[in-house]
């Protein structure tokens, strides 16, 4: 097995995750199999207790995972199995190493940063390369000079020892920052950061520069000199113009695949087959529609928050050769629907917590239900849709959820009965891929095609079956039930042209050549409506 590093310097958010994710998506399209992993170097535990402003949106994996959303990343650009043991955090790997000295694994001996800590990480490294495949690619989080990335990069040099230089391959990515008051590029801080990973006993063997603008010929040869990477090595990754999803067609431009053939000694020739990615950048530059969806959330403000949820409006738009706009609207501010919301071709409501923006949420619902515009509603924007339905159909005034009390007088929305008993709040919800069965004249089914779907989830509170008889007959529709728990996964709006909420999760399972059944759905129940208005 073949092993790839990425590491990042110069600053944090860089794109390590695309560009691993890239690579990754590079090697299978040359007849590899890949598997996908991401250390993380804070403490905490993993980020399912982080804010969404430090951290951005918690992916969630198959197996019940909370983990980064770069995770996300890897599975939209490749085929690779991702699990809890494709994400670790020095917090994870403290929490294993102080389990083993509490069980007197160590034998009376002094537990230290090394060996014990970096023999953990090397541990991790080896869970998360799945033994059926060529190469394992493990990215670095952090910044190269960070003091807490500090045993990652230790660990990641002895490992290269461990298994022999030849079968590993370290990728480093940096940033040229753009002078405009002198119109000029600047090497230097990627000069400084090749120099802090090579004090490390770590030397790249590709140098991946992210730039606003192009990069010179004598930049090229400066960088190769002073960071002694050779000059076919350094890699332009400059700033796209459509999407995301030019980067690993820009990779191969700039010669990234020979160079993977060269070090992983493959077989001369292999070329990576991207005709399918390039009908869909087609799509993407020129398309034939375009159609406006408000998103209503209380973390408008960063990008990463709904990464997930973007990417799938995107994906959707690709399938019906349409660009998709976002209209970010923030629930916490949102008062009138009818301003806020207007012209809009349909509403997307995510995931959340707590009591700010849900009244904001429950507003969007129903004003997309009293207007026929297409909505889904996901997680919380689902309970959201339920508790609006409930106070104006059935006359629920005080309808809302028990997460905001326990005293509601309508707990329309109510605590699972297995989190009754459960204190702590990290990696405790009902998380992970569950069965859901569709009722077969549904829309969802239609849209899936199947009455029988497994989804991920990640929440603590579900719709109350006491009101369910009483929704029903007023019009809102359970038909998606998780066969175990008896637990209402989908409803829908009768006689409305799309208006759908969900508990779990659709947009971590979409991608982009195979957009999420919903999202896909929603996007066409909104370009129908753009053309009815036209």
């Amino acid at each position: 097995m073949k092993y790839i590093f990425i590491t990042g310097g110069v600053v944090s958010s860089l794109g390590k995750g695309l560009t691993s994710g890239a690579l990754g998506m590079i090697l299978e399209r040359m007849g590899l199999r890949v598997s996908m992993q991401k250390l993380d170097p804070y403490i905490n535990v993993d980020p399912g207790t982080m804010s969404p402003y430090q951290h951005g949106e918690v992916y969630v994996t198959d197996d019940g995972a909370e983990t980064d959303l770069d995770l996300g990343h890897y599975e939209r650009f490749t085929h690779a199995k991702i699990s809890g043991a494709s994400n670790y955090t020095t917090g994870k790997i403290y929490n294993e190493v102080i389990r083993k000295e509490r069980r007197g694994d160590y034998l009376g001996r002094t537990v230290q940063v090394i060996p014990h800590i970096t023999d953990e990480i090397k541990r991790a490294i080896r869970r998360g390369a799945a033994s059926d495949v060529d190469v394992a690619l493990c990215e670095i989080g952090g910044t190269v000079g960070d003091i807490e990335s500090l045993p990652f990069l230790e660990a990641i040099r002895q490992f290269s020892l461990d298994v022999g230089r030849k079968n590993c391959l370290f990728v480093h990515l940096t940033l040229l920052p753009f002078l405009r008051a002198s119109g000029e590029l600047k090497t230097k801080p990627s000069q400084q950061s090749v120099g802090k990973l090579r004090e490390i006993g770590i030397v790249p063997d590709i140098l991946v520069c992210r730039t606003e603008q192009a990069m010179t010929s004598e930049m090229r040869d400066k960088l190769s000199m002073f960071c002694n990477v050779d000059r076919r090595s350094v890699i332009e990754e400059r700033d796209v113009d459509f999407s995301i999803y030019e980067v690993p067609v820009n990779l191969v431009r700039e010669g990234v695949d020979e160079l993977l053939v060269e070090f992983l000694g493959l077989a001369p020739g292999t070329q990576a087959d991207f005709e399918t990615w390039y009908a869909l950048l087609e799509t993407v530059r020129k398309p034939d529609h375009e159609v406006e969806i408000a998103l209503v959330g209380k973390y408008i403000q960063l990008d990463d928050a709904y990464k997930s949820h973007y990417e799938a409006l995107a994906h959707a738009g690709i399938f019906h050769h349409a660009r998709v706009r976002v209209r970010k609207i923030s629930a916490d501010t949102l008062e009138s629907a009818d301003d806020e919301l207007r012209g809009v071709d349909g509403v997307l409501v995510p995931g959340g917590f707590g009591e700010r923006g849900f009244e904001g949420k429950v507003r969007a619902a129903g004003w997309a239900r009293e207007r026929g515009i297409p909505y889904l509603g996901v997680c919380y924007g689902m309970q959201a849709a339920v508790v609006e339905f409930a106070r104006k159909e059935l006359g629920l005034t005080h309808a809302t959820t028990t997460e905001f009390g326990a005293e509601i007088s309508e707990p329309v929305i109510s605590l699972m009965e297995e989190q009754k008993r459960i204190r702590d709040l990290g990696g405790t919800m009902r998380l992970g891929a569950f069965a859901c069965e569709l009722a077969e004249n549904s829309r969802t089914a239609r849209a899936y095609g199947t009455t029988s779907i497994r989804e991920r989830h990640r929440h603590r509170y579900e719709y109350n079956n006491d009101y369910r008889e009483c929704l029903e007959a007023a019009g809102l529709a359970s038909v998606g039930i998780n066969p175990d728990l008896d637990l209402v996964e989908v409803v829908e709006v009768e006689d409305h042209p799309f208006f759908v909420g969900v508990q779990y999760h659709p947009e971590f399972k979409s991608r982009p050549l195979e957009p999420h059944p919903l999202f896909r759905e929603l996007i066409g129940a909104a370009l129908e409506r753009r053309k009815a208005r036209s």
